[in-house]
């Protein structure tokens, strides 16, 4: 159940979400930080 929910919300992650792997982490704001870092926790977490 967790591992389907966390693979779903992937999905949306990718189509919603901006990407932001082109960009350099230290010129980061603070809010394109937080997503990189939500966008990051659900992949693992869909990986397990």
């Amino acid at each position: 159940m967790k591992k389907s929910f966390f693979r779903l919300l992937n999905a949306v992650n990718k189509k919603m979400l901006p990407k932001l792997s082109s960009k350099d982490p230290n010129s980061l704001t603070k809010i394109e930080k937080g997503i990189l870092a939500y966008r990051y926790f659900v992949l693992v977490n869909s990986l397990d």
